[in-house]
């Protein structure tokens, strides 16, 4: 049996580095494929993960839910038939509807009786669901509405008050899921790993022990094409999964998404309707300065579009150092990594400028 585990998440959740850390603590030893699909022209995180020795079958050629009926399906036989993993984890762009990629899972798992949906879950950054809920809700919420878990990604960053706000928020799109408010340096992978199977639910666990004293067995069948059901062996996460996706945009505070607005209220948007991603290769050296100064620029304002997600590793002017930057809005981090075969930067949002973002980088 191979077990299928798809980790969602909008741009910049964090779901890489959740999924880096379930393979150092909870994975050790299984036979692991993961199936990426980035959104955009570069695929940012193939060489980080290939360090962790985990193969990886990459589709950059667009968003997961832009090429579900050919592409992703022979990927994920390709992989069953090749590796014969005993577990798939699979990565949706950030753009992806998760609905989407568990429907695509469950069509190939009717060819293929042997694949179990293990878990479907979302990562979801703490500080930023209300604002992503309000702009791009047709995205982000699907992926929170159809999760089995919600993991919060950097809950020590923000105060209770917000945090209390975000699960409220996420609570009413989602009764039933597992929402994860403790900071991840303070939860083994094991425990992640429960709570994404659906092992959570106190109320489940005592009914069972309370069954077991009584000698009564519920069995609880699904059918793996029902879309009511997380397909979990004792039905932990049960709900119903809504296909028919509200599209929210509402605008203050500067907050725009015109790619598809239009004055119009559209329904079932592809990604790459909404989203546009910029992405160059670029050999030039950095001072930490320049690139102090471009990501200010790009995370604090919106003079060049609405910007969601900023990643990169680029050459430091010392010859030596690489520096490696991570931007969501109004926040970003630059760090010190590894050498890359090249200097790459990937910029995505909607109504992005290209030709602002080739002078913001210093490319021009």
């Amino acid at each position: 049996m191979t077990k299928i585990d798809i980790i969602s998440g909008f741009l910049g959740a964090g779901k890489t580095t959740l999924i880096k850390k379930l393979l150092d603590e909870s994975f050790k030893g299984e036979k692991i494929v993961l199936i990426e699909n980035e959104f955009g022209e570069i695929g940012i995180d193939g060489g980080f993960l290939k360090d962790a020795g985990v193969e990886i079958t990459e589709m950059n050629s667009g968003c997961i839910c832009c090429s579900l009926v050919g592409d992703f399906g022979a990927a994920l036989k390709q992989v069953l038939a090749d590796y014969a993993p005993a577990r798939i984890v699979i990565e949706p762009s950030g753009v992806g509807k998760l609905s989407d990629v568990v429907a695509a899972v469950e069509r190939v798992q009717g060819e293929a009786p042997d694949l179990h949906l293990n878990s479907f879950v979302t990562v979801v950054d703490a500080g930023k669901a209300k604002v992503y809920m309000k702009n791009f809700g047709e995205f982000f919420n699907d992926q929170v509405e159809h999760a089995c878990a919600i993991i919060l990604s950097r809950t020590q960053k923000i105060d209770q008050h917000k945090l209390d706000g975000a699960v409220t928020l996420l609570r009413e799109k989602n009764p039933k899921a597992a929402i994860l408010t403790t900071p991840w340096d303070q939860l083994t992978g094991a425990q992640i790993l429960s709570a994404m199977e659906g092992e959570h639910d106190l109320a489940h666990e005592l009914m069972e022990e309370i069954e077991h004293e009584d000698h009564h067995h519920h069995h609880h069948d699904h059918d793996v094409h029902d879309h009511s059901h997380c397909n979990h062996e004792h039905g932990h996460c049960e709900h119903e999964h809504h296909h028919d996706h509200e599209h929210h945009h509402e605008h203050d505070h500067g907050d725009t998404c015109t790619t598809c607005c239009d004055g119009h209220h559209h329904h079932d948007h592809d990604a790459d309707e909404v989203f546009t991603s910029w992405g160059r290769e670029t050999a030039r050296k950095y001072s930490r300065e320049d690139l102090q100064e471009a990501l200010s620029a790009l995370a604090m304002t919106e003079d060049y579009g609405y910007v969601l997600r900023a990643k990169g590793m680029v050459p430091c002017e010392d010859g030596q150092t690489w520096l490696h930057f991570d931007l969501t809005p109004e926040e970003f981090e630059i760090r010190e990594g590894a050498a890359d075969y090249t200097g790459r930067l990937c910029v995505i949002g909607s109504d992005l400028k290209e030709a602002e973002l080739e002078k913001l980088f210093l490319l021009v």
